[in-house]
């Protein structure tokens, strides 16, 4: 809708629209500022005489004049209407930002590193079949949030708070016992912001630069950038059906970066031989579907050279940022130091909420009732892709987890295909992207945790019908 303002401006605001009615007055009366439709000097008409014309909340004007105040465009003073001010804030003088002054931007090698990286962007809105998300449409939020209010309630009687909540390393320690056979006392739980964060201080904490890190290939890429940015020199590692193919390297690594694996015996072996620390991620261990999970390598390890990393975001839902990192018992003292000095701190009132939720078996009970929910979204998405594509993709299910891995013909670029699944309103993750040197696979990454059967069967046709037009 349009408005003139006393005969000073004319404004247009529009309500629904993607910005907010504070967002678009406050870059139109930016705008009008700048340009000089405002000269200095002039008066705005007061907040209730504002809000009046403009149809708006009271509220929202005051936020903008507010704001423009902050940033030197308004002069405002007890009882007067606004002004605009007699000069542009010094950071807008000279008019627009040079097209090239990005060149004068100096990065460091790791940051520029990062560029040449695959990492998937965080969309706010999550599409099928996007994977490694849970569904958080099943979780139990008013319950959740019963926690979270008990635990902001109880700030005032905590006094000093210990970095590691004691009753979250308890409570966790024992559910990883029970459910992942680990083996630890409870001051080598250390909690995180996420498992990317658990990751990256090992890495601080057990590389020096040039020295090598094996990761698998296909792997995680935020394992690779946490290397990289100690210095390490990273080397890709095949994976054959029971994990690392290590038979026959000849190099010595520094530390191991794996996902559950089958060969466990013999990646123990070989890391104490090789004098190797091991970082076993098991972001998504809570789903199996299929016979005995593997138990944690962790738990095999008698020469304590396993960082056992996990996160809450898989299993619950991806708000609870929260990751933790179980430390072999030599490196606790060192670690504790450079936890803090990191600054990796989980919040408080966040993990205290979170213990409460684990000991009173809320957390095993959702993770139960959703390894039945996904076991059965994991079948239904093997059978649509079948149906959808037939030979066209070689689908894998999987015996846990949150995604599976469909391959797709000889010669297809699968990064060419997940952007078409992209505009489409699909969301995959081209397997290619996800290789350390060597050749690659052609293949795409799908999620079914989180989508219902016809969320699936929507997703799964619009597959079959991208793939079948690459004929």
């Amino acid at each position: 809708m349009h408005q003139v303002l006393s005969g000073l401006i004319d404004l247009e605001l529009q309500p629904g629209r993607e910005a907010t009615l504070t967002q678009q007055l406050y870059g139109e009366l930016r705008k009008v500022m700048l340009d000089g439709t405002l000269a200095p000097g002039r008066r705005l008409p007061s907040s209730r005489e504002l809000a009046r014309q403009l149809r708006v909340s009271r509220n929202t004007v005051s936020g903008v004049i507010d704001q423009l105040a902050m940033e030197g465009f308004l002069d405002v003073a007890q009882g007067r209407r606004p002004v605009v001010a007699s000069a542009k804030p010094k950071l807008l003088r000279g008019g627009a930002v040079a097209p090239d002054a990005s060149r004068n931007i100096r990065l460091s090698r790791w940051a520029k590193s990062l560029q040449k990286l695959y990492w998937p962007a965080m969309d706010e809105r999550t599409r099928p079949l996007q994977p490694c998300v849970a569904d958080i449409r099943e979780f139990p939020h008013e319950l959740w949030a019963r926690y979270l209010r008990r635990a902001a309630r109880m700030a005032p009687l905590r006094g000093a708070q210990a970095l590691n909540r004691p009753q979250l390393q308890a409570a966790l320690l024992r559910y990883l016992v029970e459910h992942r056979g680990v083996r630890a006392g409870p001051r080598q739980v250390f909690v995180m912001p996420s498992a990317q964060a658990a990751i990256e201080l090992v890495a601080r904490v057990v590389l020096d630069a040039g020295d090598l890190a094996w990761l698998e290939s296909p792997g995680y890429i935020g394992a690779r950038a946490a290397f990289e940015a100690a210095g390490a020199r990273v080397s890709g590692v095949a994976l054959d059906g029971s994990g690392l193919a290590i038979k026959g390297r000849s190099d010595r690594p520094r530390l191991i970066f794996v996902m559950p694996v089958n060969r466990r015996h013999e990646l123990l072996a070989f890391s104490g031989a090789a004098g190797a620390v091991i970082i076993e991620d098991d972001y998504d261990s809570e789903f199996h579907y299929d016979g005995r999970p593997v138990a944690a390598l962790q738990g095999l390890d008698e020469a304590a050279r396993v960082f056992y990393v996990g996160t809450f975001s898989k299993s619950t839902f991806p708000d609870i940022r929260l990751g933790y990192v179980v430390v072999p018992e030599g490196y606790v003292e060192t670690f504790e130091r450079a936890q803090r000095h990191a600054g990796k701190l989980a919040a408080v009132p966040l993990q205290d909420a979170l213990a409460g939720f684990i000991e009173d078996g809320h957390f095993a009970a959702h993770v139960r009732r959703m390894n039945r929910l996904y076991r059965d979204r994991r079948d239904h998405l093997v059978r649509a892709l079948t149906e959808a594509a037939g030979d066209l993709l070689s689908v894998a299910s999987p015996s846990g987890g949150m995604q599976l891995l469909a391959y797709l013909g000889k010669g297809v670029d699968d990064c060419d295909v997940a952007a078409r699944l992209n505009r489409a309103g699909v969301s995959a993750r081209p397997l290619s992207r996800f290789f350390v040197g060597g050749k690659a696979d052609h293949g795409l990454y799908l999620g079914f945790a989180a989508w219902t059967i016809e969320e699936i069967d929507a997703g799964a046709d619009i597959i079959g019908d991208v793939v079948r037009r690459l004929k």
